[in-house]
């Protein structure tokens, strides 16, 4: 069957997206339909400037941290760790088995590595030069 492949547009990228989420929405658990919310944490100053934060998605039984930032100048002093510690706190009240994330070799690995995360791949060179890992945390079991 003759096929042509063109860019889509957003109205068919949407369309694309709808037909997986039906799909998907077929083959999961009654009990893990329709569970998708962004939790999305952020932590302030005594002045309320942004200083960090965490944007994550729960999607099914997990929850996958898409960025997790802190302002340079306070790197260090444990506040990365005080968001690992409540969406890890959000994750168990939302009954999610594990929390799931990705960092770059010139960002993080080994501070989510200090902070339980088990790596479960990497790919070499992405972007070149550097690696791309990819962690997992259980939360319940």
């Amino acid at each position: 069957m003759p096929a042509e492949i063109t860019y889509g547009s957003k109205e068919e990228s949407e369309y694309v997206r709808k037909r997986l989420i039906e799909y998907n929405y077929e083959n999961v658990p009654d009990e893990l339909k329709n569970i998708y919310e962004e939790i999305n944490l952020t932590l302030k100053d005594d002045e309320g400037n942004i200083i960090g934060g965490l944007l994550s998605v729960l999607c099914w039984n997990w929850i996958e941290v898409d960025i997790l930032w802190i302002d340079k100048t306070t790197r260090g002093t444990g506040l990365g760790t005080q968001l690992l510690n409540q969406i890890k706190d959000i994750a168990k009240q939302k009954k999610c088995t594990f929390i799931k994330l990705n960092t770059f070799s010139f960002q993080a690995p080994d501070f989510y590595i200090k902070n339980g995360y088990k790596e479960v791949a990497v790919f070499e060179d992405a972007p070149l030069g550097s690696k791309h890992y990819y962690f997992k945390k259980k939360v319940l079991t």
